[in-house]
């Protein structure tokens, strides 16, 4: 087999072991496959199953009595002339059963907020991972296409100096150049095979994800504007931040429990009716039972304490809560218009003109016009601003996405 099929074998296995998808495409995989939330999905199952096991009474009890010993007749077991039976149930007072089937429902809204929270969180990481794909894959495509003329040059610079016509500090010049651009290469790959493995893992997708994003799309993603100032987006941070409406629930929650805990210091009551035979004022008789403990003491009040305390342990935490989301919201649209501004400072043009000038450089270069000092100097120069320019255009779409994890709604316009 030729060296041309060989290389065109091995691409068409990398292609086949890659599936291009959009960012709608992952997000619709990661909610249909995402094995975090299928697990954390279980714990609102589980508490509509604790909402139905607080439904439940306790079962009514039966009971019977039969003779062991007739003294009279001396017979044992006669049961033919003296036997009873009776059955209780027990009821539940001051409201018991009202106020833990409340409790429960609590438990299972903060499941659902425990849930909204969570994919709050890996929807964020979904989309933080695709845009550093999208990204790094940029700058191998650039690395690469510098690489392809640096080692070209490099090649024939070493021809050269092994014939005596250039000398062996250019080639090593020129070679430290594609060193420092193989390491730039190495680092990217590195890069790009964590962000599809997190891809992968966030999505249930096999193949390796290769993003599909044109140029005008990722530049309207860039432009896009939050809708709102700093204090519109913490205001809507507040009301729908899953993670802090968590905390504001946990405080109904415990009050809730605490209602639950001081009804338990109410006595039960057992209702029953009991028949006997013989051993009672009347042969046959029917009884009406009723039983009660003797509320001598609360006896859960230190449970009543605890739940107290809990009450105003989270009305703390809330606050906290809030403290926290807010300073996140502000740092988080500082950092994005920051870096939204320093972006915009750098003009179409210049980025158009850095391009001239890398394409000038290197007709020049080859015409003799430029020396090897000036024309590595360019090149290191322009290998560090490209790298720098993705980056910068990735850290706006990283702020913005910490914008969206921390307000949870529609923010950009």
């Amino acid at each position: 087999m030729n060296r041309i099929a060989v290389l065109c074998l091995a691409a068409s296995s990398f292609m086949a072991a890659q599936q291009q998808m959009s960012l709608l495409d992952c997000e619709e995989a990661f909610q249909k496959n995402n094995l975090q939330l299928l697990a954390e999905q279980y714990n609102i199952n589980m508490a509509d199953a604790d909402i139905l096991q607080s439904k439940i009474w306790e079962l009514p009890q039966l009971s019977g009595q039969f003779n062991a010993y007739n003294p009279q007749d001396k017979k044992i077991f006669d049961a033919g002339h003296s036997k009873g039976a009776g059955i209780t149930q027990l009821i539940y007072m001051g409201g018991k059963k009202k106020n833990e089937i409340a409790f429960a429902k609590s438990n299972k809204e903060l499941a659902q907020l425990q849930f909204s929270q969570l994919l709050a969180d890996l929807r964020a990481q979904l989309r933080a991972a695709y845009f550093n794909l999208y990204y790094e894959k940029l700058k191998l495509e650039n690395t690469n296409k510098q690489l392809g003329y640096m080692n070209d040059l490099l090649s024939a610079y070493r021809v050269q100096s092994s014939k005596g016509n250039v000398s062996l500090k250019d080639a090593v010049r020129l070679q430290s150049l594609v060193i420092q651009l193989n390491h730039d290469k190495l680092e990217i790959n590195k890069n790009i095979l964590e962000y599809e493995q997190s891809l992968k893992i966030l999505t249930g997708v096999s193949e390796a994800i290769e993003p599909a994003m044109s140029e005008a799309e990722a530049k309207d993603a860039l432009n896009v504007q939050p809708f709102g100032d700093e204090e519109e987006l913490q205001k809507k941070a507040l009301e729908n931040n899953s993670d802090y409406r968590y905390h504001l629930k946990l405080i109904d929650n415990s009050k809730l429990y605490a209602q639950w805990q001081k009804s338990m210091n109410v006595p039960d009551l057992n209702v029953g009716a009991a028949w006997d035979q013989a051993g009672g004022t009347f042969n046959n008789e029917v009884n009406l039972t009723l039983g009660i403990p003797l509320p001598l003491w609360k006896a859960n009040q230190g449970n009543v304490e605890k739940a107290n305390y809990a009450i105003q342990q989270n009305q703390k935490n809330a606050d906290f809560q809030k403290l926290t989301l807010e300073t996140k919201v502000q740092s988080a649209f500082k950092t994005w218009k920051a870096q939204y501004e320093q972006l915009l400072d750098i003009k179409t043009t210049d980025l158009k003109n850095m391009d001239l000038v890398y394409n000038g450089m290197l007709t020049n270069f080859r015409k003799g016009n430029v020396n090897l000092i000036e024309f590595t100097d360019f090149m290191d120069s322009y290998r560090q601003t490209a790298l720098q320019i993705y980056d910068m255009k990735n850290e706006i779409m990283q702020s913005a996405e910490q914008l969206n994890q921390l307000v949870q709604t529609k923010i950009f316009y």
